[in-house]
């Protein structure tokens, strides 16, 4: 490890930590705003997502030597916000811990492949699309609300997509929060609160409470989140990278984790698409492991001063929220709706889009729920041939050639994908 360790990877590591702690933890904290969550409760929040996702990160890029890095579903916390319009927080919890386990469940199966094909893709980004849409419209609300700090944000963020060299060194995101501190400062915006009695992490532990209307609601859409998605992703962009991927260990660590998050207030665990991009965005790809390293490291030390961290984020004023978690999920939104609506499925993705953003409640069940009913449902009516392009798709495409990842120091082989050839 010391001989692998260079300034190329460790500032890969800082980037994607402070990628982390910037839009994604914003829209935490528009989630908990929701839900009107206490100060305490959001600071076990984001020490469950900073420490425990730090420490997993560091175990499994140690132990398989690969760029694995760990942090929360961001799909599902927006999921979440909505939830707990009418949830409380118990149910929330309870939900988390019983999503947990069925990762986990789906990981011993061994067919975590197999889960992540159940549900057409266009269906799941159907819901997702649906899920993020209000964030979109929040950056627009913000601008007209407040425009001289929501306005440079804006700016700033589409300016530093202009030039890609710009972009690579310095993330869009990253620098519209910096821009955004610098336009609260400059238009005196910042309102601090009442001081967190310690600057360290005291875990909020919240009894589960386990009912039918929250078990439905948030625990399918949250398991399919985290194994479709944002794992899906997460492979994909270390398969691009040319690493090997423990498929199943990854899908089964999530669960684990998960339900450990859960005790503290936490969301679900997952394998990180745009964190995992931004370690493995430079260097050589037998080093990148020091990049997911650097990370973990620092992620603990957030998480460990999550009251301070939730004290000056708090002390932003809405529309600097506002618009850094929309614009976080900005690319995300886009991506969903392309996903949705590129080829097949696209009926059943546009009746799960307008279910999602409908608000619709039947039996005290959110719209996420019944918006993947009625997806499936429509196109199993009107798009029976996509399925059977699909299961066509399916048979004939060749399996992904696999290897045995032997965890560092030896131990129980483990199923990982081979990286494409590099064009």
């Amino acid at each position: 490890m010391l001989r692998d360790i260079g300034g190329t990877y460790v500032v890969n590591g800082v980037i994607g930590l402070i990628f982390a702690a910037s839009g994604p933890v914003a829209v935490i904290l528009a989630a908990g705003a929701a839900g009107h969550l206490t100060a305490a409760q959001l600071s076990s929040w984001i020490f469950g997502v900073f420490v425990l996702n730090g420490i997993l990160t560091l175990i499994a890029s140690w132990v398989y030597r690969a760029p694995l890095g760990f942090a929360w579903t961001i799909p599902g916390t927006v999921l979440v916000g909505a939830s707990l319009q009418h949830l409380s927080w118990a149910e929330v919890v309870g939900a988390f811990l019983l999503t947990g386990l069925l990762i986990l469940l789906v990981g011993l199966t061994g067919r975590v492949r197999q889960a992540m094909s159940a549900l057409p893709m266009p269906i799941v980004m159907g819901m997702v699309a649906g899920v993020f849409l209000h964030f979109g419209l929040d950056i627009v609300a913000a601008v007209g609300a407040d425009p001289w700090v929501a306005a440079p944000i804006v700016i700033a963020f589409f300016g530093l997509q202009f030039h890609g060299t710009v972009s690579r060194w310095m993330p869009p995101i990253i620098g519209a929060f910096v821009v955004g501190g610098i336009a609260v400062a400059a238009t005196g915006s910042f309102h601090s609160g009442p001081k967190p009695s310690s600057p360290l992490a005291v875990p909020v532990f919240t009894v589960p409470e386990f009912t039918v209307r929250a078990a439905l609601e948030l625990v399918l859409p949250l398991a399919i989140t985290v194994i479709v998605v944002q794992n899906g992703q997460g492979v994909a962009v270390l398969r691009a990278s040319g690493h090997r991927v423990p498929v199943n260990a990854v899908t089964i660590a999530c669960g684990v984790w998960s339900a450990a998050a859960a005790t503290v207030g936490a969301i679900s665990t997952c394998l990180t698409g745009p964190t995992n991009a931004l370690l493995v965005s430079d260097g050589r790809r037998e080093r990148h492991y020091i990049a997911a390293l650097t990370f973990g490291v620092l992620a603990i030390v957030v998480g460990l001063f999550a009251p301070v961290f939730v004290e000056l984020m708090q002390a932003m004023p809405a529309a600097f929220i506002a618009t850094v978690g929309g614009l976080a999920l900005l690319g995300a939104l886009q991506s969903a709706f392309r996903g949705a609506f590129g080829s097949r499925f696209t009926m059943g993705a546009l009746v799960t889009f307008l279910v999602s953003v409908s608000d619709l409640t039947i039996l005290n069940i959110g719209s996420a729920f019944w918006a993947l009913i009625a997806g499936v449902l429509v196109s199993w009516l009107v798009e029976r041939d996509d399925f059977g392009r699909a299961a066509a798709d399916r048979s004939v495409s060749p399996s992904p050639p696999t290897s045995t990842a032997t965890p560092r120091g030896g131990g129980q082989t483990s199923e990982a994908v081979s990286p494409p050839s590099r064009m």
